[in-house]
């Protein structure tokens, strides 16, 4: 059997009609296929390789860290060097409440991770969180997913959880001496990039810390540089008391976290101790990887040329069937007129070497999130296969 077959026969299959290339290599912003042909990369595999793919520096901090050890034993129970350096690398670039880091096989596990911290921590069982959110696919964090297709196969999920919009009133009403978190994203990236509204992320501050509730913020798709800053709590002056990180945080490979204060995490340590456990989380090499990835991207100043980039985008994407073009740095949503129009877009875009893909609450939209390391001439060229497939 060729791999396609033994993919289609062999490999639990997420749709219908899966994507399918066979990729036989990638590097910087491009992926290469069995045939021979090449693809500009418009997604990073989902923001995860902002940094492009296969970095010098992360390829030779996995060599490295594999001829030292693999896995040795289960998460926090050993002095492992990459996960102790990483830490504090990622707590010397965050506000000082966020010092303390549990890490994690996925964004998913970061979630659950942290709605278990903020029962424990607050007694209370009740979540806020956004419709059209999305924050994994576990039981948890299904729970707090904001759109009732992809949960409702899959219930009974966690009582107690309250969906109201994003940006507004209800959902800050909506907190109160039961509530243990709210959970939202930073930017709403699958609702088609959704950013909040200042002053209601402030008042949704304030409300949580005057009832008690703990903030959790989802950066697993917008942090390391996506929006042009590197947190993206960091364009409203506003600090969550959880912060989850994922993605980007491996370099390429699988890793997620949840980082909060060290005082609020030492919750996790008794009554029960072990509160939260996993096996392969924060692997060494993962740690490795993402510890050289991000140093890369702050050493290389990758996050200073975000801007730029995206006002080039902004000012490329002119054509009568775009609807609306929303970014938040290289976070970016084309809008069209319909989802088959976006589908058929997709499609030609792949013809001429284009490789990209749609929101899930927002498939009316094109996804444009490439590495950070994408260049002028690379935007005019995917721009130009836009255009040319619109």
């Amino acid at each position: 059997m060729t791999n396609r077959q033994l993919f289609l026969h062999h490999q639990a299959q997420t749709s219908p009609a899966p994507i399918g290339l066979e990729i036989v290599s990638a590097s910087g912003n491009y992926l290469y296929d069995v045939d021979g042909n090449t693809y500009l990369d418009m997604i990073g595999g989902i923001s995860v390789c902002n940094i492009g793919h296969r970095h010098p520096d992360v390829v030779a901090a996995i060599k490295k860290q594999a001829d030292e050890y693999l896995h040795i034993m289960v998460y926090g129970e050993l002095v492992q060097s990459p996960q102790a350096q990483y830490a504090r690398l990622l707590s010397e670039h965050l506000p000082a409440t966020l010092d303390c880091v549990y890490f994690t096989n996925s964004g998913t596990e970061a979630t659950e991770g942290a709605l278990k911290l903020a029962r424990r921590a607050t007694g209370r069982t009740d979540i806020v969180c956004c419709n059209n959110s999305y924050h994994g696919s576990t039981m948890g964090a299904l729970s707090v997913m904001g759109d009732e297709y992809w949960r409702n196969a899959y219930r009974p999920l966690l009582p107690g959880v309250w969906h109201h919009n994003y940006n507004s009133p209800e959902l800050i009403n909506a907190i109160n001496e039961h509530t243990a978190c709210v959970i939202i994203e930073t930017i709403q990236a699958e609702s088609g990039v959704l950013p909040p509204d200042t002053e209601w992320l402030k008042q949704l501050r304030k409300k949580c810390t005057d009832t008690g509730t703990l903030l959790i913020f989802d950066e697993i798709q917008c942090g390391f540089g996506r929006t042009g800053k590197l947190w993206g709590f960091a364009h409203y002056d506003v600090v969550p008391d959880i912060l989850l990180l994922g993605k980007a945080l491996g370099g390429g490979m699988p890793l997620g976290a949840f980082v909060a204060s060290h005082a609020l995490m030492q919750q996790l340590t008794d009554k029960p101790v072990l509160g939260h456990i996993t096996t392969f989380g924060g692997h060494p090499v993962c740690c490795a990887a993402g510890m050289a990835g991000m140093k890369a991207l702050l050493n290389e100043q990758l996050i200073a040329t975000v801007a730029e980039k995206e006002k080039l985008f902004h000012a490329l994407l002119k054509h009568p069937k775009i609807k609306a073009v929303r970014s938040m740095g290289l976070l970016i949503a084309v809008e069209l007129e319909s989802p088959e129009r976006v589908i058929e877009v997709l499609q030609k875009c792949l013809g001429k070497g284009l490789f990209s893909d749609w929101f899930l609450f927002a498939p009316n939209c094109i996804r444009i999130a490439p590495p950070l390391t994408i260049t002028s001439d690379e935007i005019r060229l995917a721009c130009e296969i836009i255009s040319y497939s619109l």
